[in-house]
This record gives structure tokens, C-alpha cells and sequence, in this order.
């Protein structure tokens, strides 16, 4: 095996604006900072704001019911081969 290929490993922290610290180790061996991690995230706190589509989906298939049904009289499943 080949000495002396593989990046050092430091030690450090990930701090978030929330004020939350992570420790952890890397290869790029400086601190991070970051504007939001799951300490403060609103999907993994709970108090996430769910958004009601269901009108949109009525709204959508109420706009598309008709489409592309056969017309009036004329039907493409009744007609035998000759």
C-alpha cells in the first residue's frame, strides 16, 4: 500500500445561525457555518406549514372531465371488422 495518499482528518464544528453546534470530522479541516440545520428546520421540528392542494386537484380535473372523450354518436369500440 502507498504511504502518505490519503487526506488528513481534523476535528470540527458545524455551527448554525440558530446557534445549534454539530462535531464532527472532515478533510477540509476548518469550522463550517450554516444558516440552518435540523435543529431549527421547520420540517424536522414539527412545526412545518402544510399547504391545502386539494382544491387545486378538484379545480384540475373538474377543467379536464371532458377531455378526450369520443363524441356523440360515434363510437371507435362498436365497429366490427370487414
Amino acid at each position: 500500500m502507498r504511504e502518505n495518499i490519503h487526506p488528513k482528518v481534523a476535528a470540527i464544528t458545524i455551527t448554525c445561525a440558530c446557534g445549534h453546534s454539530i462535531k464532527t470530522i472532515s478533510t477540509k479541516g476548518k469550522d463550517f457555518n450554516v444558516e440552518i440545520c435540523s435543529a431549527c428546520h421547520p420540517y424536522y421540528t414539527g412545526k412545518q406549514k402544510l399547504i391545502d392542494t386539494a382544491g387545486k386537484v378538484d379545480q384540475f380535473q373538474k377543467r379536464y372531465a371532458n377531455w378526450k372523450k369520443p363524441a356523440k354518436g360515434k363510437s371507435t369500440t362498436d365497429k366490427q371488422p370487414s
